[in-house]
């Protein structure tokens, strides 16, 4: 039998954790008992540097059951960041790794179809949502939107995954050859290839708490997304770039020939539209070649993604076994 880890980041989730980590431990606990996964499956917890008491709470849950594992990052370091830690140092010990939110909202029952999925020979099964119905009317247009952008920039992802996939460790060794320092996992993990399918489910409403992913954040993420995995952006921009020199060489024509024919009319109106709207095209192409610059020059200097700096005990003798 296989051995499956649970990897589930978290970032200030005192209020959920408590709740949702009984949720996770019934769903291990069932699937060794229906001998579907060997015994030595697990529930790892990611900390990525919370401020409240999350990471006590994932020693506690430690000391109580051995189920429960749990590392915890340095410092903040981001969703996407935190999820590859936690698939990394899963890949140790698992043959199957499954991400899922640490909220509750991932439906745990999907699990059992995503090994399903896995038996019959997909290397990666992806968690997509059946629909968007509980979501706000700006959130599911604007989320509609950015699928849709990405998918003309020719970005490879899902439409409507985020990140509950099961990941084989053959694939997940694959992945770990990527060493950009901009993780997007969403178009990371389709460039990899393998078999894989797609798994629907119902997205569910949030435990408990707050989400730590507002407007901002989610922008981010997205715009974070096409710069990583497209340069179509730079293309459009020379493409702009072409459009409008050729109108400009054709105003330039007209202009000499309203001058010949005496038809010219001094006004400040015309010129100051044109002068504002290239001035606006000139910011918006310079702000995503800086964008795209930015990232180059965090690439080239190969800091570590995420830095690993306690490990709950059961973890940490796996770990110093492991080494010798």
């Amino acid at each position: 039998m296989k051995t499956l880890y649970l990897v589930i980041p978290c970032y200030n989730e005192t209020e959920v954790l408590p709740e949702t980590s009984l949720m996770f431990r019934e769903k291990i606990h069932t699937l060794i008992h229906e001998q579907k996964i060997s015994e030595n499956s697990r529930v790892l917890f990611v900390d990525d540097g919370s401020r409240d008491e999350t990471w006590k709470i994932i020693s506690s849950l430690a000391r109580q059951d051995e189920i429960f594992e749990g590392i915890r990052l340095s410092r903040n370091r981001g969703h996407q960041n935190a999820l590859l830690a936690g698939l990394l140092e899963a890949a140790k010990y698992a043959d199957i790794t499954i991400s899922m939110d640490c909220d509750g909202q991932d439906d745990i029952a999907a699990v059992d179809k995503m090994l399903e999925e896995y038996e019959k020979g997909s290397e990666v099964v992806y968690g997509v949502r059946s629909d968007r119905k509980k979501d706000t009317f700006f959130k599911r247009g604007t989320a509609q939107l950015f699928y849709r952008i990405m998918k003309l920039l020719g970005a490879d992802i899902v439409y409507n995954h985020a990140d509950y996939r099961l990941i084989s460790v053959r694939v997940l060794k694959e992945l770990e050859k990527f060493e950009e320092v901009n993780l997007f996992l969403r178009g990371m993990v389709p460039l990899v290839g393998f078999p894989s399918s797609t798994v629907y489910y119902e997205r569910k409403v949030r435990v408990a708490g707050k989400t730590h992913y507002p407007l901002k954040r989610m922008l981010s993420l997205a715009f974070n997304g096409i710069t990583s995995l497209s340069v179509r952006p730079l293309q459009l921009i020379a493409c702009m770039g072409i459009g409008i020199a050729l109108v400009s060489f054709v105003g330039v024509l007209w202009s000499i020939l309203m001058y010949f024919m005496g038809k010219t009319v001094s006004g400040w109106a015309s010129m100051t539209c044109i002068v504002c709207f290239i001035s606006g095209v000139q910011l918006i192409s310079l702000g995503i070649i800086g964008e795209y610059i930015g990232k180059i020059y965090l690439e080239t200097k190969h800091r570590p993604r995420f830095i690993i700096s306690e490990y709950t005990e059961g973890m940490k003798e796996e770990k110093e076994q492991k080494d010798e």
